[in-house]
């Protein structure tokens, strides 16, 4: 993960966590509950960056996983075609041998 990609999620965080201190402290000028209030917007600052990254991590996950099936898909339509060859090639050999009685 590249800190250039998390850095406006962090920023973003900074700052909701300190307009609550400044609200809480202006508003009730109680130093407990601002302290609770801001603890409580840094764990939800915290949730929210974890969960980002979990959602980035569950994106390159599917996209790997997408990828290998491709892969996958493309192995099995090769070996597929190489059946169809084969068994089209002695179908038309039996054709041919048949042919070949019947005109006798």
């Amino acid at each position: 993960m590249e800190i250039r990609s998390i850095i406006g999620d962090v920023i973003l965080a900074v700052v909701m966590v300190g307009s609550t201190l400044v609200l809480v402290l202006r508003l009730w000028q109680d130093l407990i509950i601002s302290v609770a209030a801001t603890l409580m917007m840094v764990s939800l600052a915290g949730l929210f960056l974890s969960m980002g990254r979990k959602i980035e991590r569950l994106d390159s996950s599917f996209a790997q996983r997408e990828r290998s099936i491709r892969m996958n898909l493309e192995e099995i339509h090769t070996g597929m075609s190489k059946k169809y060859d084969t068994t089209m090639e002695h179908i038309n050999g039996v054709v041919q041998e048949l042919s070949r009685r019947m005109y006798r």
